[in-house]
């Protein structure tokens, strides 16, 4: 008896201490794993440190002074440059939210062609046809010119006296002394569509990844129910788009609140300041009148003003996923 109790109690011991071993290198383990997963995120975190959080503080910091970089004092203020901007107030006040507007025309003219179109060509550059690879090629090559290439090769094919697409227009019969950079709407319309040309073929190309993704076994199945081919593309091709479509949706809207280079280029924000966007005016703000405190408030603004945007745009999305995910569960 004596032999088996001692013979138990080794036992016991035993698994103790492998149980010990066992704890020790899982914990070992995890604080490699942890220590791993640090060091890869360390260089993201040194740059989103350097190029985000300090300009993000720095620029917090400015707004709140009355700062001009030329000159040796910049006192404290507060929030009066916000105040200044919120209540009217402030001389910039009038000028920056005709700017916000004018961002908001920009922004909701241009979104929904650049949502639906650069869909359009994916769909047709998805189909089997011979030399689809140079059309595709075609429709991405003006995004490789950078925004002064194309401002300025528009600016000039779009005056008023000396034109191309006027002598055309007049070549055909048609008004040949459109206002294109110089009066509204035509402002907006040039901005709108010679920026919609230039980046089409960004999202055609990420539109046409994700259509690639969809598997053909899903058409040939829906073909075989008798869908047609609108009820095909919009209960197969959109759900397998959903996620793309939210990426191209946030990433889109974002672009377009920052437009500065064409309206800087070809209507230098004319005419007035009709066409100045909330980027050209904070940069104007901050530049040439040489308020830096007023334009680093303005930026904060708009900062908030995008982050509601991107915000609501991601619950748009997530509710109707949650709607279609409901609305499948009680079909099943």
């Amino acid at each position: 008896m004596a032999d088996i109790a001692v013979g138990r109690r080794q036992g016991v011991a035993a698994r103790a201490t492998t149980d010990t071993a066992a704890r020790s290198a899982t914990a070992s383990t995890h604080q490699r794993d942890n220590r791993d997963g640090w060091l890869f995120l360390a260089p993201y975190l040194v740059l989103f440190t350097v190029f985000v959080l300090l300009p993000l503080g720095w620029g917090i910091w400015i707004s709140l002074h009355d700062y001009d970089y030329t000159l040796p004092d910049k006192p404290f203020v507060g929030f009066d440059n916000y105040a200044g901007l919120l209540t009217g107030d402030s001389a910039f006040a009038a000028t920056f939210w005709q700017a916000m507007r004018g961002t908001g025309i920009f922004t909701l003219a241009s979104v929904p062609l650049l949502l639906v179109l650069p869909l359009l060509v994916a769909l047709m550059m998805n189909l089997k046809f011979k030399g689809r690879n140079f059309f595709r090629a075609i429709y991405f090559a003006p995004y490789v010119l950078g925004v002064a290439v194309v401002a300025v090769l528009w600016r000039y094919l779009l005056d008023t006296n000396i034109g191309l697409v006027n002598q055309y227009l007049g070549a055909v019969g048609l008004d040949s002394t459109i206002p294109w950079l110089t009066q509204l709407p035509w402002g907006w319309i040039s901005l709108v569509g010679v920026t919609v040309w230039w980046t089409i073929g960004f999202n055609a190309v990420i539109y046409l990844a994700a259509l690639q993704d969809i598997s053909p076994e899903l058409y040939e199945a829906a073909k075989m129910d008798g869908a047609s081919a609108l009820q095909r593309f919009r209960n197969v091709t959109l759900p397998g788009l959903r996620p793309v479509l939210l990426f191209v949706t946030s990433v889109t809207i974002i672009a377009s609140v920052n437009m500065f280079g064409q309206s800087f280029l070809m209507t230098q924000g004319g005419p007035g300041t009709e066409t100045r966007t909330a980027i050209y005016q904070i940069a104007d703000t901050g530049l040439t009148n040489f308020n830096s405190g007023m334009a680093s408030a303005m930026s904060m603004i708009f900062t908030v003003f995008l982050a509601i945007v991107s915000i609501l745009v991601f619950v748009l999305f997530r509710e109707r996923e949650a709607k279609r995910s409901t609305t499948t569960e009680g079909d099943a």
